[in-house]
């Protein structure tokens, strides 16, 4: 865990031809399915046990589900033509909020899949021809596409499955 990539410290550059939009947008639609294939069979104490003060998995899929808002949230920014997207809130204090672990894995998949599935819908709406649509990012200080929003997700997605595949493999 000493040698983790802390999410907030990544850069990006954002040069996907918008031709691979329909690529990005796949890896988004297959999380829920990688998570549930991931998860299914865990006890409920593997997925609620804490490292110290680090999430359990069951809080890392929470994290997942909580940050669905937010994603939304840009894509009408998009939409409202919005030259700046809306910030995050980086102490992620809605899932700090949240008990998660008091909830179900089965609850928490369930619902991931939900938004999920209305998440990708909305970015197919936009089609290859609107996937370069653009607004700054507020924290990355740099011009994010509709194609870069699709693409950051995916790497936030798989930046959380990382950490729960690290976690089983410790437990």
């Amino acid at each position: 865990m000493k040698n983790e990539v802390v999410w907030v410290n990544r850069k990006f550059e954002f040069n996907l031809p918008v031709e691979m939009f329909p690529v990005v947008v796949e890896r988004l639609r297959g999380t829920p399915a990688r998570l549930e294939d991931k998860l299914q069979s865990l006890s409920r104490e593997v997925l609620t046990r804490k490292e110290g003060e680090a999430w359990s998995i069951q809080e890392q899929v929470g994290h997942l589900l909580d940050v669905e808002e937010l994603w939304e949230g840009r894509i009408d920014d998009f939409l409202a033509g919005r030259a700046e997207l809306r910030p995050a809130d980086i102490t992620n204090r809605v899932t700090r909020q949240k008990n998660h672990n008091a909830d179900t894995i089965a609850n928490l998949l369930s619902g991931f899949r939900r938004k999920r599935a209305d998440l990708v819908a909305r970015f197919e709406s936009f089609g290859v021809a609107g996937a370069g649509k653009s607004a700054r990012h507020p924290r990355l200080n740099q011009p994010m596409r509709v194609i870069d929003l699709a693409l950051f997700i995916a790497e936030h997605d798989d930046h959380h499955l990382a950490k729960v595949t690290g976690m089983l493999g410790r437990s």
